[in-house]
């Protein structure tokens, strides 16, 4: 399989941009994917936010294993940290993002309140490429004020969105300018947050299978009805048959069977699947 790296040029503006603007704000809200929190988070940012308060927003929570979701919760809380799975496309998120904030920013409105300050508290949102972040502040503004889309790199550049009680920061979504691991990059690949554009789908789709097939066997057989787990192109091709995706003379339509695969699992068809491991976790 093909090294992966994807680090486009204006990710190195945004971070200059965020390292202004951080200045500005009260607190943060880092967006991450609850099916690959670790994937998700840009260990660049950790010095860019130091002393900030922070929320981790674990979205995406309905397509993320309810048990593994919890394990990162923990995981988040023993490294002293908050992390509060939400779905942010679903009702209801903003209101739970909205409880934990007089928490997280309890200093600053302590001190607020005793100088007779009523400025709303300024909050930056930010995380990597198709995390959820835009819809995030959709939910939480009531509207939407802030481009969404499944493609990542949608937000380009920095916005203020007001809400009730607070301000809001859209921020570009940033990754790291290298990877940690290559399984944390191809998780990154699977969720959307790598653009496709620039990745061999196949080999995407075969190494997607591949780890499946060791962690949720059982959900690729109600899926795609694959018995013989033994080797991924072998359940690739299952997968294409099944689906009839198939070439003149009767050759495999690999191309459409990457994107059926992908797509699955991005929509949560394939089942509720978390990627990364929290043991050993820290932040």
């Amino acid at each position: 399989m093909k090294h992966i790296q994807w680090f486009p040029g204006h990710m190195t503006k945004a971070m200059r941009m965020m390292e202004e603007s951080v200045k500005l704000v009260d607190g943060v809200l880092v967006v991450l994917d609850a099916r690959a929190p670790i994937a998700t988070r840009n260990k660049n940012l950790n010095k860019i936010l130091a002393g900030k308060p922070i929320l981790y927003l674990l979205n995406k929570s309905d397509l993320a294993d309810e048990k593994k979701t919890d394990a990162f919760v923990s995981a988040f809380a023993k490294s002293g940290a908050f992390a509060l799975p939400v779905c942010a496309a679903r009702a209801g998120a903003a209101q739970k993002i909205a409880a934990k904030l007089p928490l997280l920013l309890k200093e600053k409105l302590e001190r607020d309140a005793q100088k007779g300050i009523t400025r709303p508290a300024r909050l930056m949102v930010c995380g990597i490429p198709n995390t959820g972040k835009s819809t995030v502040i959709n939910a939480m503004s009531g509207e939407k004020r802030a481009v969404t889309g499944d493609k990542a790199g949608v937000t380009r550049g920095k916005q203020w969105i007001r809400c009730a009680g607070f301000e809001l920061l859209d921020t570009p979504g940033t990754m790291p300018p290298a990877f940690e691991t290559q399984e944390l990059a191809r998780h990154l690949a699977y969720i959307g947050s790598i653009n496709d554009d620039v990745l061999d789908l196949d080999d995407i789709a075969l190494e997607l299978l591949r780890e499946l097939s060791q962690t949720y066997p059982d959900f690729l057989a109600e899926r795609y009805g694959i018995t013989d787990f033994s080797s991924p192109l072998a359940m690739y091709e299952e997968v294409c048959k099944k689906r009839g995706f198939l070439l003149r003379g009767g050759e495999f339509d690999y191309d459409r069977g990457a994107k059926a695969i992908l797509d699955d699992f991005r929509k949560g068809r394939t089942g509720r699947i978390t990627l990364d491991d929290s043991t050993g976790f820290c932040l």
